[in-house]
């Protein structure tokens, strides 16, 4: 088949690499305004007969709804669009065809294997979970005012993998949030460093914790503690922690989102070229979406959100 790639950014070309090497491409047509590839000729990407986008998150919804309109299968990273109303405008627009959505969470080995022995009740009932996204470095100071806050931008994968992995809805989130670092990130309304505390429609209590600036490197992890066995997902001998106890450190540590994550960004691009339904649809996105959007209400008015709230 033939494949367009929009957008050649670091996510973009790492895609572009994954598409070349694809035994089912045997054209990758690649546009983008400043950059260029080596993986594939310039050109239309919609004359192709389906696209990747990888562009800057403002120009998603309208490439999105342009995909569907000429009935070519699309894969976008996230999100969908900046706001809930938009997502549920590019919802509607691209009813009866097919869309992926960039939560690669999903196809990594580990949070598979959780997923999998939580469903065969190998850890008993679900009673706690947890999770940690904490990036070693920050952002550009441009970057933030854009990104929609910490909650959309960051956690959005959290929210995304906890319903994935638990099979349940987030209904309530009570958020908090400070500023230990530049102060670019209060200028723009966001925080550094975050908490929250989820419950799931079972009553299952989930806490969350983020940093941009965890300076041992890239920590991502899920625990999920039943009544019978608590799994974790990312404690690796890359995991950047360090014990008190007699357990060195074997490996150097996660760097960043891409090298954590290079299996399973490749597993979803070809998910998304041999599926004939997407394993994350806009649908999921959306709610995702309605978790960060509570997140963020609650962090602003200092007081627990019900999810229900801000649903349209």
């Amino acid at each position: 088949m033939r494949v367009g790639l929009l957008g050649l950014g670091r996510i973009g070309a790492f895609h572009a690499a994954t598409l070349a090497a694809h035994p089912l491409v045997d054209e990758l047509i690649v546009a983008d305004p400043v950059r260029t590839s080596p993986y594939g000729r310039p050109g239309d990407a919609f004359e192709a007969d389906a696209v990747v986008i990888a562009t800057p998150t403002s120009t998603h919804a309208e490439l999105i709804v342009k995909a569907c309109e000429r009935g070519i299968p699309a894969f976008c990273e996230k999100p969908v669009a900046g706001t809930v109303a938009d997502t549920v405008k590019v919802l509607e627009s691209s009813a009866g065809n097919r869309v992926q959505i960039g939560f690669q969470r999903r196809f990594d080995p580990g949070y598979v294997a959780a997923a999998t022995a939580l469903r065969a009740g190998e850890l008993g009932e679900l009673h706690r979970v947890h999770l940690v996204t904490a990036d070693p470095v920050p952002p550009p100071a441009e970057y933030i005012p854009l990104s929609g806050g910490i909650f959309r931008d960051c956690h959005i994968h959290d929210f995304d993998i906890l319903r994935w992995v638990t099979g349940r809805e987030v209904v309530s989130v009570y958020a908090k949030g400070a500023n230990r670092g530049a102060a670019f990130f209060a200028a723009a309304g966001d925080v550094d460093t975050s908490a929250a505390l989820l419950t799931l429609d079972d009553g299952t209590l989930a806490t969350l914790q983020g940093s941009r600036y965890n300076g041992g490197g890239y920590d991502v992890r899920m625990e999920l503690a039943g009544t019978e066995r608590t799994q974790a997902v990312g404690l690796s001998s890359r995991a950047p922690l360090h014990t008190t106890e007699d357990a060195p450190r074997s490996d150097e540590p996660w760097p960043d989102f891409v090298t954590r994550f290079e299996t399973a960004y490749r597993d979803e691009i070809d998910a998304f070229l041999t599926s004939d339904r997407s394993p994350c649809s806009i649908e999921d996105a959306l709610e995702a979406l309605y978790v960060a959007e509570a997140a963020d209400l609650s962090l602003r008015e200092h007081r627990p959100v019900e999810v229900a709230e801000v649903r349209r």
